[in-house]
């Protein structure tokens, strides 16, 4: 993981801990998926993806989760809630969107139930 991407993960961590959620796993791995972050906030596990990029041309960063990216998170989270099963309740897709400018304080834009996991 480059730099930024490790960066911008801690920095959705954090915020998501100050808006009420609890961490439950960071960079959590199964075979070819994983999730940056899986965190609950109350009865809700969400699983995370953190995209970052520098204030330029193009779309939002959510834009580069595309669909082969959206069904690894849906396997991986399938996988995380076998391995889990003390871990009830609602589950969804989030993202967390990072943009920093030249010299600028990160903006970060939180999408919840961003996808589905049939959305392809």
């Amino acid at each position: 993981m480059n730099p930024a991407g490790r960066e911008g993960e801690e920095l959705a961590s954090r915020w998501l801990e100050r808006n009420g959620f609890r961490i439950l796993a960071t960079n959590w791995r199964h075979g070819r998926s994983e999730i940056d972050i899986v965190a609950r906030e109350k009865n809700t596990i969400a699983f995370v993806e953190v995209k970052t990029r520098r204030l330029g041309p193009g779309g939002p960063p959510a834009d580069a989760v595309s669909g082969r990216k959206r069904d690894r998170l849906a396997r991986g989270a399938a996988a995380w809630i076998a391995l889990h099963p003390g871990e009830r309740g609602e589950f969804r897709f989030d993202i967390i969107e990072i943009v920093t400018a030249p010299g600028g304080s990160p903006l970060v834009e939180h999408r919840r139930d961003a996808f589905h996991a049939d959305a392809g």
